[in-house]
């Protein structure tokens, strides 16, 4: 007659199926993996050259993509390191509009040269502390590189919100930034309050048998 051995400590308090890790192999490292391969998965979309993305979801639905949020939004990541750098992602997405494959990519690199410093010896707080005082020198660097006048732009005023547009533009079709920045910059549309400007109020047509430079805006 055999008798199952009942779980104790924390596993009695986990449902059936769940894992508790803990140390520094099981979970700081574990985590370090997960995250690298998910920074492995969008970094070579990243950048005017980057190569689109084939992804099926659970619902075997095909998306040929190289939009880093719709990539990490069709994943099923399970690795809760992993799950904070696709909620990085999306909220400099949802507040920005761009740059979630560079955040996501960024925080790889830093987690593999903090896996790097750990197994040399290095505590994970000591690494956080000198990533805190690269943070706040970043910050102060970022200051000293906005374009002048920013802040008090007017944003009626074509020639300034172009000049302001362009490494965005040309991070996604390099050389043509010039051409397509004069077409976007939508100053037709803008309302009196800049903050309530809808993009909405803007739509592209396509029509066949036209080019890039054939382009024009209408109001």
């Amino acid at each position: 007659m055999g008798s199952s051995m009942q779980p104790y400590g924390i596993q009695a308090m986990l449902k059936e199926g769940h894992k508790h890790l803990s140390g520094l192999e099981e979970a700081v490292l574990k985590n370090i993996d997960a995250c690298k391969e998910l920074s492995a998965i969008t970094r070579t979309s990243l950048g005017p050259n980057g190569m689109n993305k084939m992804v099926i979801n659970h619902l075997d639905k095909l998306f040929v993509t190289n939009d880093a949020v719709t990539i990490v939004n069709e994943l099923e990541v399970q690795r809760p390191a992993a799950k904070i750098l696709v909620l990085a992602g999306k909220a400099q997405q949802e507040e920005i509009g761009d740059g979630a494959n560079l955040t996501i990519s960024f925080a790889g690199e830093l987690l593999q040269n903090a896996e790097e410093l750990i197994r040399t010896g290095l505590h994970p707080s000591e690494i956080i502390s000198g990533y805190t005082k690269a943070i706040n020198k970043t910050v102060e660097i970022l200051g000293e590189l906005v374009e002048k006048g920013s802040e008090s732009m007017d944003v009626r005023v074509k020639e300034q919100v172009i000049t302001r547009m362009k490494a965005a533009v040309a991070s996604k079709q390099f050389g043509q930034e010039d051409v397509l920045c004069s077409l976007i910059a939508c100053i037709q549309v803008c309302p009196k309050n800049p903050a309530s400007f809808d993009a909405d109020n803007v739509r592209v047509a396509k029509l066949l048998g036209g080019g890039l430079h054939n382009s024009t805006n209408a109001q």
